[in-house]
């Protein structure tokens, strides 16, 4: 079952060169993600009341073009997979225009695969989602193919290392950081110049940090990927993530 929700993007969303951030297209991503499970019954608004909601463990990104302020933006959702505990949905994201007639048209700029997982918010473990009463399995099954990340390895010899207190403003009503502020930080610290190219992004999330949590962020950059690792006070990987930009779409 796929379900369709469309966006206009807002000039307070792009960054200096007129482009969408990306932690925004990834916030676009999850909106979509619960509209979506809220509308088949397993959403957030059917969670929480039990002590539980939806975490984001992985996503990885295929974008070809990048839009600006007030262009417009149709997600496609659905659920491909449902197995050893972990959610598979996957996303189409279109740009819709106007032609010379001003017949409304769209076309195909990105796509994305994201693995979610339940938290059980008062244990803080991974729980099986799959046995919740509320959950339905239904799948789609309509696989996409987008390019495999290279393993995310820990960086021994960053370029650069940047520091960060987890902030009010880092939260969410999970209780600890946002998935999009991981990115954040991330580009904060290394943006890459992603304005003349098509853009692959893969993150993994590994560890939950809370407010007032000390991390750090590590990256090691080239002219065309951007590798970053972020750590806690004891140097676990909390989070790691790979931007890579390329020059020929694939999708």
């Amino acid at each position: 079952m796929k379900f369709s929700y469309t966006y206009e993007i807002q000039p307070q969303e792009v960054d200096q060169s007129r482009k969408l951030r990306l932690y925004t297209l990834e916030n676009y991503l999850l909106n979509v993600a619960g509209k979506a499970a809220d509308e088949q019954g397993f959403g957030i608004r059917h969670l929480l009341p039990y002590g539980y909601t939806w975490v984001i463990t992985r996503l990885n990104l295929e974008m070809t073009y990048l839009p600006t302020h007030n262009e417009i933006l149709r997600f496609e959702t659905w659920v491909e997979q449902n197995s050893h505990m972990l959610s598979v949905r996957n996303y189409r994201i279109y740009l819709q225009t106007t032609d010379k007639s001003e017949q409304p048209t769209e076309r195909l700029i990105g796509q994305a695969k994201s693995v979610w997982a339940v938290l059980n918010l008062h244990k803080r473990e991974i729980v099986n989602a799959f046995e919740l009463p509320m959950f339905d399995n239904t799948v789609d099954g309509d696989t996409l193919d987008i390019t495999k990340a290279a393993r995310l390895l820990p960086i021994t010899d960053p370029d650069g290392e940047v520091p960060h207190i987890i902030q009010y403003s880092d939260c969410d009503y999970n209780g600890h950081c946002n998935s999009c502020k991981y990115l954040e930080r991330m580009l904060d610290a290394k943006c890459p110049n992603v304005e003349n190219f098509c853009i692959r992004l893969a993150i993994n999330y590994v560890k939950e940090v809370h407010l007032s949590d000390h991390i750090c962020t590590r990256y090691k950059a080239d002219l065309q990927d951007v590798q970053y690792q972020q750590v806690d006070e004891n140097g676990k990987t909390v989070c790691a993530a790979r931007i890579s930009l390329f020059e020929k779409p694939t999708i």
